[in-house]
């Protein structure tokens, strides 16, 4: 603890190390030492006969080691190496801090708490090679931060291999996923060797995975964990070297629990799981968010960005967005396209955004079109629903979830997505 107090108080370039000494292990300081600042020089002090040990120190972390006796000359060249390279390395560390940022802010926009959380998860996992799960309503941007890993990731110079399970039939799906045989099917004409032989040493971005078929789930967790494929009509084993992202709109665990999706899958894919909130969990961002929507198509239209009224911003922001951030993207290119005078007003925003929320029964007035009916109803189900669970429970979020039988994640995006505390958990 004093040696961690004292590093972290002085910060030290450079250290000098014996690895022997009457009171302390130098090993346990070397541990000790990098842990606190893994990029500090340690220079190793030893005798001839213990320059063993010096090279054991050395593929523990530290930078260099110097056998005893030695001149002062050699000491400043050793302390000098040593600087620099700790100068290299922090330099080199704030680079890539930079390319991550650059990438994050250049492709996601947003500082709302719930995205910054989402944010700081993909910082910490793109450099590894674990797989990812991406949870997150359709339409919040689960292909977008599958992206952001993959160019944030060892793997950046590989191919990034966008599948959505849901777009193709369970036959086409596999063939394209593991390959296959010339004659393994009818219209099979040539050999194909799959998608996941050819984004080798690149990332494999399976959308909607929950999407996959029983029998396809089996066949995709030999390949996670064998590392190896069977092309489709195929006898011989293929190796394969990719990382899988992979994303879903529905509660996995759920589908686990009736039986819907494999255990053993699920807990091969949620090694690190990232989840994207709605964009009616981050209304702060929106106006950022739409901001950029209309630059971007206004740039390729060669034509400045429409200004957006006050009044047009505020039903945009009461708006409950079923279609999250694609819903906005489409808006704005829509506004953009059919924009005559500059300016983007409440009259220009479509009928269902200007009167939301709607009274659907209003006391001498028409009813509403029905899917604004049906939206406004169905969201005041939802809140009186989650209330009155919430409070029947005491604010219990296990003992709520078992009793509307969902999972505990369910309850805590549901409170999340109402805007409200989450309850207690016990």
């Amino acid at each position: 603890t004093g040696l961690h107090a004292a590093l972290a108080h002085a910060r030290p370039d450079a250290l000098l190390l014996d690895l022997r000494m009457p009171q302390v292990d130098g090993m346990s300081v070397l541990a000790a030492a990098l842990a606190t600042d893994s990029a500090l020089s340690v220079i190793i002090m030893t005798g001839h006969g213990s320059v063993e040990s010096a090279v054991r120190a050395i593929r523990e972390g530290a930078f260099d080691y110097v056998t005893k006796p030695f001149s002062g000359e050699q000491l400043v060249l050793a302390v000098d190496r040593a600087v620099r390279y700790r100068g290299l390395t922090l330099e080199n560390r704030a680079l890539r801090q930079q390319v991550t940022e650059d990438v994050l802010s250049s492709r996601i926009v947003g500082s709302s708490p719930a995205l910054a959380a989402a944010l700081s998860h993909v910082r910490r996992v793109a450099p590894s090679d674990a797989n990812v799960l991406v949870l997150g309503e359709s339409g919040t941007g689960k292909e977008l931060v599958a992206r952001c890993i993959h160019e944030l990731s060892p793997r950046r110079s590989g191919p990034f291999v966008p599948i959505d399970c849901a777009a193709l039939p369970e036959n086409l799906l596999e063939s394209e996923l593991f390959g296959h045989e010339r004659g393994a099917f009818t219209g099979a004409v040539a050999r194909t060797r799959g998608l996941l032989v050819e984004a080798g040493k690149g990332t494999v971005f399976l959308d909607e995975i929950a999407e996959l078929s029983p029998p396809l789930q089996a066949k995709l967790l030999r390949a996670l964990e064998e590392r190896k494929i069977r092309p489709v009509g195929g006898k011989d084993l293929v190796a394969i070297d990719v990382r899988l992202v992979a994303a879903t709109s529905v509660d996995l665990e759920e589908a686990v629990r009736t039986g819907r999706f494999r255990a053993d899958l699920f807990f091969r894919l949620n090694v690190v799981p990232i989840e994207i909130p709605p964009l009616r969990a981050r209304l702060g961002d929106l106006a950022e968010l739409f901001q950029r929507f209309l630059h971007e198509f206004a740039r390729h239209t060669g034509r400045e960005a429409p200004r957006v009224s006050p009044e047009a911003l505020s039903a945009l922001e009461a708006y409950h967005w079923p279609g999250n951030v694609r819903e906005l993207r489409n808006l704005a290119q829509r506004l953009v396209v059919l924009d005559e005078d500059g300016r983007i007003t409440l009259a220009d925003l479509p009928e269902s955004i200007r009167g939301w929320p709607a009274t659907p029964d209003a006391p001498g007035g028409p009813p509403p079109p029905y899917e604004r009916a049906r939206e406004h109803a169905m969201a005041e189900f939802f809140r009186q629903y989650v209330r009155r669970l919430l409070d029947f429970h005491g604010g219990n979020i296990s003992r709520a979830a078992a009793a509307a039988g969902v999972s505990r994640r369910t309850v805590h995006r549901w409170l999340a997505d109402l805007g409200q505390s989450s309850g207690r958990t016990g």
